[in-house]
C-alpha cells in the first residue's frame, strides 16, 4: 500500500500534506472544532481512513471541553476502563510526565485488552518539553502487506490474548516506582483478558492490520517459547521505520489517529522536563478476523482489595 505523496487536497483553505511515505499527513488551513462545515468533515475523515494519523497545528483554541466535542465527529466518545479521566470532564485522559505515568514509551495500540477498543484516539499537546518527547505511529497495515507470503498465511491463522495485565516493568525498564505502583494499582484495578486475531479486517477500508502491541500477553495455542519468538518476529515487523511516521509537538498541536490500523509509541527522552497531553478516545466495533471469528472478552474481574 502506498499513500500518495505529491497531492494536496482543497475544501476552501484546507490542504492535506503527507508526512511520512507510508503513513501520516498534517491538515493545514482548519480549526477544529465539532461545527466543522460537513464538506470538510469528510475530507479529514477520507484522510484519517487513508493516512492513519492526522496532525493538526496551532490549535490553542481547544480547551478540554472542545477536545470531547471534537471527538463526536468520529463517533461516540468513551472513558478509558480503568484510570481515572481528568477532574471536570467526561472522558479526558491525561498524560502527564510529572508523576501521573503519563510516559507511555513502549508500542501498543489503545485498549486492547478490551473487546471493542477505540477505534479513535485525538490527543492534544498541553505542555511539550523543548526537545524530545516526540510520538511515532506504525501503519499496521503496510506491515501486514509487506511480510512474505508464508509469514501471511502464519499470521492469519494466529489469535493473541491481550491483557493489562502484563509484565510492566519488563516492558519499561525505564519506569519509575511510582509509575509501576500506579499500574498495579490503578490501571489493572479491573482484569482484562480479550482474545483477538492476530489479522484483523479494518471494517471501513477491508485493509487487513496486525493487532499486536505491549498489551499482548501470548499467542494462544503455542508453547510460551514460541508465543514470545513469534510475537518478536511480527511486532518487530511492524515497527521497522519504513512503516513509520514521527510528529515533533508544539504546544496546541493535535494529532488524530485510526486506533484500528497503527501502533504509536512516546519517546521517553526528555528527562526531567515537563510533558502533558490530553487524550480523547471514541468507541469502537469489535474485531473481525479474516475468517469472521469476531474477538471476545475471556475475563474482567475487579481486583480485590488488599485490605
Amino acid at each position: 500500500m502506498a499513500v500518495q505523496q505529491e497531492t494536496a487536497v482543497s475544501v476552501q483553505e484546507l490542504k492535506i500534506v503527507p508526512v511520512a511515505g507510508l503513513i501520516g499527513a498534517e491538515v493545514r488551513g482548519v480549526k477544529l472544532s465539532a461545527d466543522l462545515d460537513p464538506a470538510i468533515v469528510r475530507v479529514i475523515r477520507d484522510a484519517w481512513l487513508n493516512y492513519k494519523v492526522l496532525f493538526f497545528r496551532e490549535q490553542h483554541h481547544l480547551d478540554d471541553a472542545g477536545q470531547e466535542a471534537l471527538a463526536t465527529l468520529f463517533g461516540s466518545p468513551v472513558a478509558h476502563p480503568t484510570v481515572p479521566i481528568k477532574d471536570g470532564t467526561t472522558y479526558v485522559l491525561e498524560l502527564n510526565s510529572a508523576g501521573h505515568g503519563g510516559r507511555a514509551d513502549s508500542w501498543h495500540t489503545d485498549v486492547t485488552f478490551v473487546d471493542a477498543y477505540p477505534q479513535a484516539s485525538i490527543l492534544r499537546a498541553i505542555v511539550v518539553p523543548a526537545a524530545g518527547g516526540d510520538t511515532v505511529w506504525a501503519n499496521t497495515a503496510a506491515a501486514y502487506e509487506s511480510l512474505p507470503a508464508e509469514l501471511k498465511e502464519l499470521a492469519d491463522r494466529l489469535w493473541a490474548l491481550h491483557s493489562n495485565d502484563y509484565d510492566y516493568a519488563a516492558k519499561r525498564p525505564k519506569a519509575a516506582e511510582g509509575e509501576l505502583q500506579r499500574q498495579r494499582d490503578v490501571f489493572t484495578s479491573t482484569l482484562y483478558e480479550t482474545e483477538h486475531p492476530v489479522v484483523h479486517v479494518h471494517p471501513e477500508t477491508g485493509e487487513r492490520h496486525l493487532l499486536l502491541g505491549h498489551f499482548v500477553k501470548k499467542i494462544l495455542g503455542v508453547t510460551s517459547s514460541q508465543s514470545a519468538q513469534l510475537f518478536s518476529l511480527l511486532q518487530e515487523h511492524v515497527i521497522r521505520l519504513e512503516h513509520t511516521v514521527r510528529w515533533r509537538w508544539q504546544p496546541g498541536d493535535v494529532a488524530i489517529w485510526d486506533n484500528r490500523a497503527t501502533q504509536h509509541y512516546a519517546i521517553n527522552d526528555y528527562g526531567d522536563q515537563h510533558r502533558v497531553v490530553r487524550r480523547v478516545t471514541v468507541d469502537g466495533g469489535v474485531p473481525v478476523g479474516i475468517d469472521g471469528r469476531r474477538s471476545v472478552t475471556r475475563k474482567k474481574q475487579k481486583k480485590q482489595s488488599a485490605d
